[in-house]
């Protein structure tokens, strides 16, 4: 198929390899251009504006950081699909967000799914994400061939948008708790004056074992930071989480959004998010 992925950045460059690697002819465009130019080398066509990069595409990917980025975008691009393109809208934004913009797209008669991925650096470049969906089905199928490039499974979440941003909303819960629960056990076993890789070593193979906290663990361990899933694009998953749920929904998502808002204000933003190992034991 004919692909267009605005956004470039950590899996937006992921994604783009992975479609190219299937056979996809794919264009490519970010507000940055060098982390475009990037991707040359591996056959993407890099484009100088969003618009010139639909032009003919038959599905378009959006993976840009928020709301107003996509928003932005979406108001150069829109008006140069073609009638039978579909847009999947891959950026995190939320089902609110993701209601602002299905208004956007029915203004101009835009296709759109809300398409949300599950999955960080690795699994974008191996074409390994989990991509939820939501929006008729018509649209998912016509956008399978993608979907199946870029992903190892796709979950359907439901026909009306919003279902899908809402379920990336609750695996991003459980990935911050996770995180948060690997650096504080960590830190744990170096206050109490354990060796903490004896802490995976103790959960290894058990019940409660997995293996982010091995992968995760690993990186703290080392403080290798090298982003994988910035600190910086968690925190903001956070404070949406507590806009929609809102305040009365429990004490975890606040101390959590906390831990993270923390580490960004620390100068850990740009950083993987198993950075936050550096705000336990303070």
């Amino acid at each position: 198929m004919k692909v267009a992925v605005l956004g470039t950045g950590t899996m937006g460059s992921g994604m783009a390899r992975s479609l190219l690697r299937d056979g996809h002819d794919v264009t490519v465009w970010n507000r940055t251009p060098g982390r475009a130019a990037a991707l040359a080398s591996d056959g993407a066509i890099v484009a100088d504006s969003a618009s010139g990069a639909v032009r003919g595409a038959d599905v378009v990917i959006t993976m840009v950081f928020d709301l107003d980025a996509v928003v932005t975008v979406a108001r150069e691009f829109v008006p140069a699909l073609k009638p039978d393109a579909v847009w999947l809208q891959s950026a995190t934004v939320g089902p609110e967000g993701i209601r602002s913009i299905a208004e956007l797209a029915a203004a101009s008669g835009a296709q759109l799914v809300d398409a949300p991925v599950v999955g960080t650096k690795r699994p974008a470049e191996e074409g390994k994400l989990v991509v939820l969906v939501a929006g008729p089905q018509p649209l998912i199928d016509r956008a399978q061939p993608v979907l199946e490039s870029i992903g190892s499974k796709t979950v359907v979440a439901g026909a009306t948008l919003g279902q899908a941003s809402s379920l990336k909303l609750a695996c991003n819960a459980w990935v911050a708790t996770i995180t948060a629960g690997i650096a504080q056990s960590l830190a744990m076993c170096v206050t109490l004056g354990v060796e903490p890789a004896l802490f995976l070593q103790a959960i290894d193979g058990g019940p409660s074992d997995t293996p982010y906290a091995h992968i995760k663990g690993a990186l703290m361990l080392a403080a290798d930071y090298e982003p994988q899933f910035a600190v910086d694009a968690l925190a903001k998953d956070l404070r949406l989480m507590i806009d929609v749920v809102g305040p009365g929904f429990g004490t975890l998502l606040p101390a959590l959004s906390h831990v993270f808002e923390s580490a960004s204000d620390s100068g850990r933003g740009g950083q993987d998010v198993a950075a936050i190992y550096g705000e336990f034991g303070k």
